[in-house]
C-alpha cells in the first residue's frame, strides 16, 4: 500500500485556480483493474483506489502518512508563471485601446 502525495493542478477547461490549494493523499492500486464480462465495467477487488484524503498543508499529509505508517511519496508542483494583465479583461474593450480592433 503506497501512498502519492501531490497538489492537484488546475483543470484544462478552467482558466481559474479553484481547489489547486489543497494537498491530497492517494493510494496507488495494489491490483490491476479488469473488465468485467456481463456489463464491460471496468473494476477491481482493491478498494484503496477510490480513497482521497485531502490536508490544508503538504506537511499535515505527511505526518498523516508517518502516523499510520504508509510508505510515501511527495510530488511537488510545478510552478506556473502568472498571467496577469495590466488593466485586466476589461482592456480589451476600452475606449481608449492602442492596437488594431479586429473582432
Amino acid at each position: 500500500m503506497f501512498a502519492r502525495i501531490y497538489q492537484p493542478a488546475k483543470t484544462a477547461m478552467s482558466s481559474g485556480t479553484a481547489n489547486t490549494q489543497h494537498w491530497v493523499l492517494e493510494f496507488e492500486a495494489e491490483e490491476a483493474k479488469r473488465i468485467d464480462p456481463l456489463m464491460g465495467w471496468h473494476g477491481s477487488g482493491d478498494t484503496r483506489g477510490q480513497i482521497q484524503l485531502t490536508f490544508e498543508t503538504k506537511d499535515a499529509a505527511v505526518e498523516y502518512a508517518r502516523r499510520h505508517g504508509l510508505p510515501f511519496q511527495v510530488q511537488e508542483p510545478k510552478t506556473r508563471r502568472p498571467n496577469v494583465r495590466a488593466r485586466g479583461y476589461g482592456d480589451n474593450f476600452a475606449h481608449d485601446r492602442r492596437g488594431a480592433w479586429t473582432h
